[in-house]
């Protein structure tokens, strides 16, 4: 994979269900002054992006946070990453693909041809198997079997079409655009604001699955943080113009009293009178949501692989398959492990679970590139942050504002699954992995 190809890998799985679910709570919840929070959001994102960076530069690897923390901080340090990692990309894949389902049947119900409820939601909502989210799980399985640049190319041609379809949001709802709307700027005081950052943070997560590509990089010391930084900026920058071209059409207010799952769908037909522009951006959703799962599963089953090469999961995870080069058993547990959730649970707490993962994974790539270069402090090779050691110490400092936001249920979830990974590396990762075999 070239630069290009790259750039649209990590663009393509920032923007997917972030932008197209989150943002009518998140309006509700800062106003106007949605455009900070997600300026706030994109700072995070940036800051821990030009870590990931440097990292990947040097350390270029397909695990990603999982084998940065491994260099620079130790095994049991990385086998919590990992640990959290498989946190993070299964249930956002989960989450993200019950979303999918639901964008499907507002298409769908557009031509009368809706799916009935049992198998249209989960258990606990209404239904029986959530059907949807179970078979887009099981397609990106069987594209990601078939081979990592057939993934790639689709994948490009679908970064294209989102960003099209977010475009024409922009024009559409520029028809209806009332600067008025946009006052008071700031209804909610800065609580609103931070809060609401806290809720778009979910729409940049993704900018670190580029890094889970760097053994599949052309050139991964030049090519993978002009990827990372490039698609974190692309991405907000299209974040404020949806957001700014939501509220001065539709006032904040508006969002409130709407259903703020298909936020873009509601803003769109307001603006027109009619319903096919949001059918438009329905479509745009459902084609963008998918390519987001695709991403995130080759994320995962790429951070499972460096593990079993490690010794710390099954070697099974690690094998590959002699034509294809893709690791086929590890793809097919990852699937069945994520469409079984995705078509039988209710998401709601669990999607803050991905990103107490994801928080939890960049506070540790914060750490460990400063460690690297203590380490290696004479080393000029690969790419080197700008202001250090400020870039990290303040990404540190707005992942705990962001973290502090978190509600306890979620804190309580995290603490039982950290555990339970701690419990599997003692029992077993700790004998089994090169590590300490090399030591015997």
């Amino acid at each position: 994979m070239g630069r290009w190809t790259l750039l649209c890998f990590s663009t393509g799985s920032i923007i997917g269900s972030g932008i197209f679910v989150i943002l009518g709570a998140a309006i509700e919840k800062a106003g106007p002054a949605v455009l900070v929070s997600f300026a706030v959001a994109a700072l995070a994102a940036l800051l821990s992006a030009l870590s990931y960076a440097e990292l990947a530069s040097k350390i270029p690897s397909s695990g990603s946070s999982y084998s940065y923390a491994y260099v620079t901080l130790g095994e049991i340090v990385a086998w919590s990453v990992g640990w959290m990692l498989m946190l993070e990309y299964g249930v956002a894949v989960a989450a993200v693909a019950v979303g999918w389902g639901e964008y499907l049947n507002v298409l769908l119900a557009s031509v009368n041809m809706a799916i009935p409820p049992d198998f249209a939601n989960p258990p606990g909502q209404g239904g029986v198997f959530n059907a949807p989210a179970f078979i887009v799980v099981l397609a990106c399985g069987l594209l990601l079997i078939r081979g990592a640049s057939e993934s790639a190319m689709i994948n490009t041609l679908m970064v294209f079409l989102k960003i099209v379809v977010l475009i024409f949001f922009c024009c559409v709802a520029a028809t209806a655009f009332d600067a008025n709307k946009l006052t008071p700027f700031a209804p909610l005081g800065v609580a609103g604001i931070v809060a609401a950052a806290g809720q778009v943070f979910f729409s940049y997560i993704g900018f670190d699955a580029a890094s889970t590509a760097a053994e599949e990089a052309h050139d991964p010391q030049r090519d993978l943080p002009f990827a990372i930084v490039g698609s974190v900026l692309l991405v907000t920058i299209l974040y404020l113009l949806v957001a700014l071209a939501a509220v001065g059409t539709y006032g904040w207010e508006g969002f409130a009293s709407k259903g703020a799952e298909a936020a873009l769908a509601s803003v769109a037909n307001s603006a027109v009178g009619g319903t096919w522009a949001g059918n438009i951006i329905a479509l745009g959703a459902v084609v963008s949501i998918f390519s987001v799962v695709l991403v995130v599963m080759y994320g995962q089953t790429r951070i499972l692989m460096a593990m079993a090469r490690d010794g710390l999961l099954p070697k099974i995870f690690a094998k590959v398959h002699a034509r294809t080069q893709t690791p086929v058993t590890n793809t097919l547990i990852v699937t069945l492990l994520i469409a079984l959730p995705a078509a039988l649970v209710p998401m709601g707490q669990l999607a803050e679970a991905t990103s107490i993962g994801t928080l939890g994974a960049f506070a540790v790539v914060n750490v460990g590139v400063m460690v690297l270069r203590r380490q290696r402090s004479g080393t000029q090779i690969g790419f080197r942050m700008p202001l250090y050691p400020l870039i990290p110490l303040l990404a540190l400092v707005l992942i705990a504002v962001i973290l502090a936001g978190l509600d306890a249920a979620t804190w309580l979830a995290f603490l039982v699954w950290m555990t339970l990974g701690m419990v599997f590396y003692f029992a077993y990762s700790r004998r089994h992995s090169e590590l300490n075999n090399h030591h015997d």
